[in-house]
């Protein structure tokens, strides 16, 4: 059997159609002119030897036209074969290993790697000096980025959480945390907070244009859209977001909904867009290197990482939320000539948490302190989780108190007189 092109196919069908419509079509005129012939209507009486000329020459065009079709259909063999065959034939020209399907393989490869990657968020916020936008699903990491931020961006940390469990935020001031008067705390401290901003603006109108760090406040709102029902809500967002980085007074926000709505600027998107990085987490990063970078290899790049690689702005990210990173949240303390182990009142506020834990080291100095050992052998931290433990851990050590050792679930926390 020849090969036929595509176009010779449609040509030899619409023939072999046309020639058997013919042939049906010319007997079908022929039996009705047979039919007047042999009638004895007498006004057709004198009619009647065309019609009968005429039914037999219908006739043998109909003859000739199915012959016609059949020579095609002999021709072709099985139309519907050959059909069947042709369109196999040109799938699998399609479907060779050509450069496009190369792409296609590689957008599952997992050893992958996007040229933009960064491995510190922190240090990305650092540099562009804007907001943070943090949007992830349930069960995505919201909290624990929240967290590992409030460790290591500097300045003092205030957290607003209405639904925070004991342990959540344990590293910071009980004064800070704002939330378990339920909203109208949180409207209240937003209030005090535009209050505040607004100080750092005479400040720098009358003293300095340089606002000093012990001014700098970092705002965790946890989460959006729950508090955009505080009054204060819109003009807290808005004010620190066009006004706040001058003033060394940055916000994170978290939701679950990359919208303007969401965080309480509905009208307002363009300050979400200029004046916020944006971090998305889980199917969020996923969906938006499909829809908005285009980018199916960098999909699958997310997917396969779990919760360790997400999205900054446009960027990539790869950062494992076990292994903290070095930074510091409070200045360390300065060097004096005291011999005592314990740190002054006036270098550092511990909390109960914090407390515990160097207590522990400076009674068991030079053992490495795990978190199962903590949970176990005391009540405070029964019900706070290994990693809000490590988190503890690391903070810690980068204010001076101690020092960690191990990574993930290894790490440990130990004290030593020199640090």
């Amino acid at each position: 059997m020849t090969e036929l092109h595509p176009s010779q196919l449609s040509q030899h069908l619409q023939m072999y159609a046309r020639a058997k419509w013919s042939s049906w079509g010319s007997l079908a005129i022929s039996l009705g002119l047979l039919s007047l012939g042999v009638s004895s209507d007498k006004s057709v009486k004198q009619f009647k030897t065309w019609l009968l000329g005429a039914s037999v020459a219908t006739l043998e065009v109909g003859r000739r036209q199915r012959h016609t079709a059949k020579l095609l259909q002999e021709s072709l063999l099985d139309i519907d074969q050959v059909s069947r065959l042709n369109f196999q034939s040109w799938m699998n020209k399609q479907t060779q290993p050509t450069a496009q399907l190369a792409v296609t393989v590689n957008a599952i490869n997992p050893n992958w790697q996007p040229e933009n990657l960064i491995t510190d968020p922190i240090e990305y916020v650092n540099r562009v000096q804007k907001h943070v936008a943090l949007v992830g699903g349930t069960g995505d990491g919201k909290s624990t980025q929240a967290q590992y931020f409030s460790t290591r961006i500097g300045g003092q940390v205030v957290v607003y959480d209405v639904d925070s469990a004991k342990g959540d935020w344990a590293w910071v001031p009980p004064d800070n945390l704002i939330g378990d008067g339920g909203l109208p705390e949180v409207n209240k401290a937003m209030g005090e907070a535009l209050d505040h901003l607004e100080k750092m603006r005479v400040y720098r109108k009358t003293v300095s244009k340089d606002v000093p760090q012990e001014f700098a406040i970092f705002y965790i709102a946890e989460e959006f859209p729950v508090l955009a029902d505080c009054d204060n809500a819109r003009e807290w967002i808005r004010q620190h977001a066009k006004v706040g980085r001058k003033r060394k007074q940055f916000i994170m926000c978290l939701a679950q909904n990359d919208t303007a709505a969401n965080f309480a600027l509905e009208g307002d998107a363009d300050i979400l867009d200029t004046c916020f990085v944006r971090i998305r987490l889980g199917k969020k990063a996923q969906d938006y290197a499909r829809t908005a970078l285009k980018s199916p290899q960098l999909e699958q790049w997310l997917k396969t990482g779990g919760k360790k690689r997400f999205m900054v702005d446009d960027c990539p990210c790869e950062l494992d939320l076990s292994t903290w990173g070095m930074g510091a949240m409070q200045e360390p303390p300065s060097t004096n000539d005291s011999t005592n182990d314990t740190p002054t009142t006036s270098q550092q506020t511990l909390n109960e948490y914090e407390q515990a834990i160097l207590t522990w080291g400076q009674s068991h100095a030079g053992e490495l302190l795990k978190a199962r050992t903590l949970q176990q052998s005391t009540r405070l931290f029964a019900d706070v989780s290994a990693e809000d433990i490590r988190i503890m851990f690391r903070a810690m050590a980068d204010r001076g108190l101690g020092e960690v050792e191990g990574v993930s679930d290894r790490l440990g926390w130990k004290w030593a007189k020199e640090v």
